[in-house]
Parts: structure tokens; C-alpha cells; sequence
């Protein structure tokens, strides 16, 4: 289902792509591939998704629509709001709601909370990811948390960074976490650190990197919470 959505999002964004130093050689602005070509591939995926959340109860496969139509409706965003990353937040997270529906046929409230939090995640790396190609974006007219947050982008994403490690806390008091956990996101905190010294002059390629540098704490996270219940 992620890789659908990313082949939609480059159907959708084809054009604009083409004008962005940073997207201009990708597969569909580059012609390396047709729209055809992509709209196939994006279709077998999608069916092979339905194919299996099939096997899934009710609550879930209705879940699976609601995720489906985030994932389509997420590349549009940027052109009606400043808030694109809060949609690919909503779409990234929505596995969590989907997982918990899969397992227990309910999706508890506690369930809820771990989707909210992990929500303001995508909003962070993808507004260091927009800060790449902010100039190019203002020029074209996408819209994005990068402009929108403007000259305070680095307190902002300091702020949004904070609230994620503190609503993490809360995440391993619910579901009763182990110390290793917590240990775990004492790195994240220290990967955080790192990030904002890499974007403090909002270079491009420095804010390419603290982009990057989010798949350690992607690895981290889940470290910390496989390793609660494993360990």
C-alpha cells in the first residue's frame, strides 16, 4: 500500500516534479517511464493490498478504504493547503488504527493515541524534506509546512520534536513498556539534537541529511518497542 501511494503521489505530481531541481529526473517527469506504465503497476499493487487485508476482519478491511483514500488524496493537498505533511502523517499512521483492528476486532483508545503521536513523526522529517526544496516549491506554487513555517521553521520542528518524544513517554506508560525503551528514546533525542544542528543554517543538502536521519530514529523507536516485549 506505501509503495501505491508513492507511485501516486508521482502520477499526480508529474508536472510539478519536472520543475524541481531536486525531482526532475524521476522516472515519469524524465520519460523514463509513461503514466501508463505507472497507473498499471500502482493498480496490481493496490489489488494485491485489497487481497490480503481480505483475509482481515470487517472492522479492518473498512479501515483499509480509509487508508486507501488518505494515501490518494494526500498528493492533492499541497495544492489546497499548507498542511500537506499533516495528510502523510494521517496516511503513514493510519497501519496503527489497521494493526489494532487486525489483532483485537477494536481499536482502543489507547490505539488512538499512539496514531496521533505517530502522526506529528512524518510532519517532522517531511518539513526538513520540504525545506530541500522550498525556493523551487514558492516558484511553482506548492504549498507546504516549510513555507508556511517560513523563518520559523527551526523552533517549530525543536517544538514538534519535543512533543513527540514526550507523547512517546506517555506511549511506553500505556503499554507498559520496559526501561530499554525509554533508553532507546534517549537516542532518539540525541538523533533530534543532531538533526537541528544539521538544519540550523537551512542548507539544502544538511537538511537533506537530518531528512535522512530520521530512519534511525524510525530504528530506534522500533527497537525500543519490540525489545520491551521480547526481552
Amino acid at each position: 500500500m506505501r509503495s501505491a501511494g508513492c507511485i501516486c503521489n508521482d502520477i499526480i505530481d508529474r508536472r510539478v516534479d519536472g520543475h524541481v531541481t531536486r525531482t526532475a529526473k524521476r522516472p515519469l517527469p524524465s520519460g523514463k517511464v509513461t503514466v501508463k506504465e505507472a497507473i498499471a503497476l500502482a493498480f496490481l499493487l493496490l489489488l494485491s493490498a485489497f487481497l490480503l487485508v481480505l483475509n482481515c476482519n470487517q472492522l479492518t478491511i473498512a479501515l483499509a478504504f480509509v487508508g486507501a483514500s488518505l494515501a490518494i488524496f494526500y498528493p492533492f493537498m499541497k495544492r489546497f493547503t499548507q498542511l500537506p505533511q499533516v495528510g502523510l502523517g494521517a496516511a503513514f499512521s493510519w497501519g496503527v488504527p489497521m494493526a489494532f483492528a487486525a489483532e483485537l476486532g477494536t481499536v482502543p483508545a489507547s490505539a488512538w493515541f499512539l496514531f496521533l503521536t505517530a502522526m506529528i513523526w512524518p510532519i517532522i522529517y517531511d518539513t526538513m524534506y520540504a525545506m530541500v526544496d522550498r525556493e523551487d516549491d514558492r516558484k511553482i506554487g506548492v504549498k507546504s509546512t516549510a513555507i508556511l513555517f517560513d523563518h520559523r521553521d527551526i523552533f517549530i520542528l525543536c517544538v514538534l520534536q519535543l512533543c513527540f518524544v514526550s507523547l512517546l513517554l506517555v506511549v511506553g506508560v500505556l503499554f507498559e513498556l520496559s526501561a530499554i525503551y525509554y533508553m532507546c528514546l534517549f537516542i532518539v533525542s540525541t538523533l533530534f539534537l543532531y538533526q537541528q544542528w544539521l538544519i540550523k543554517d537551512r542548507e539544502a543538502s544538511a537538511c537533506f541529511q537530518a531528512f535522512l536521519n530520521n530512519q534511525w530514529v524510525g530504528l530506534f523507536v522500533f527497537l525500543g518497542i519490540a525489545l520491551s516485549y521480547h526481552l
